[in-house]
């Protein structure tokens, strides 16, 4: 089953068939909303809205433990996110759609493992490459096959938030060789590789960052609003298309081929000396 994880503009999936709504309760506390479950191509699906139903839970309140937890729980096996971007490569500018392939996380004192506390192991997870190359290869191809444009690999720079950056912090993140800047990315991406589920991210580019471009004096959130509502409705015919070549790979499929076996949140674990 996949999951979706929407994020600002991707709040709800209207488009679902037989919907249903259930609330999931974890060790690490309430996800931020009830999950969605239904079906879009004939596909099972989950779909949780980062953000909550009413958009009210700001970035760095999120709790991405239960959220990601939950999502395991009632069997995702995929997780594809939605995130909105601001776009500091010259290149990826309003409206612009990424698939984005590396990380750098300029947060502090999220919660960002479930390998913490005193019964704990000091554990580590390879992080190389944060995002799974076969979710980032179905986002490709799905949007090839309808037709649309997506800028393949950038790095996503995470901020704090909830405020949105500087213009010195943008130039900062540019010689760091930021491409995007957001709020959501981490620690989501480390968790879903903490608990083995195979995440990527769709990108969406709303403004130019601080500093650069439309946005070289302030940033216009009404304007980012008109663009979001456009690049939407692109980012919903990508996940459609994502789905109906999951649909038409399990027709093809081998009778009596293995299921894929379920994710485990210690499989893989690795302790230091």
């Amino acid at each position: 089953m996949y999951a979706i994880i929407g994020g600002s503009g991707l709040a709800n999936l209207n488009e679902l068939d037989r919907r249903r709504r259930e609330v999931v309760r974890t060790p690490y506390g309430d996800p931020s909303c009830a999950l969605t479950f239904g079906t879009i191509e004939g596909v099972d699906l989950v779909f949780l809205a980062r953000h909550g139903y009413g958009h009210t839970i700001a970035p760095h309140e999120i709790n991405y433990r239960a959220n990601l937890w939950a999502l395991r729980e009632v069997g995702a096996s995929q997780v594809l996110a939605v995130a909105t971007v601001g776009g500091i490569r010259a290149d990826l500018g309003p409206g612009a759609l990424v698939i984005p392939d590396q990380i750098i996380d300029y947060t502090s004192a999220r919660k960002g493992s479930f390998f913490e506390g005193p019964d704990e192991p000091v554990t580590h997870i390879d992080f190389t490459h944060p995002y799974s190359e076969e979710v980032r290869a179905g986002f490709a191809a799905a949007a090839r096959s309808i037709g649309e444009t997506v800028a393949l690999g950038a790095t996503y720079g995470c901020t704090q938030g909830p405020r949105l950056e500087t213009a010195a912090e943008i130039r900062r993140m540019q010689r760091d060789g930021c491409d995007l800047v957001g709020m959501t990315g981490m620690p989501e991406a480390a968790l879903a590789r903490e608990l083995e589920l195979p995440y990527g991210a769709l990108a969406v580019v709303a403004n130019h960052a601080a500093g650069i471009g439309e946005s070289s004096q302030a940033i216009s959130l009404d304007a980012i609003g008109v663009v979001m509502n456009l690049a939407m409705e692109r980012v919903r015919r990508i996940l459609a298309a994502c789905l109906r070549a999951s649909a038409a790979s399990a027709v093809d499929a081998p009778v009596g081929s293995a299921p894929a076996a379920s994710p485990s949140a210690s499989a893989g674990k690795t302790e230091s000396p």
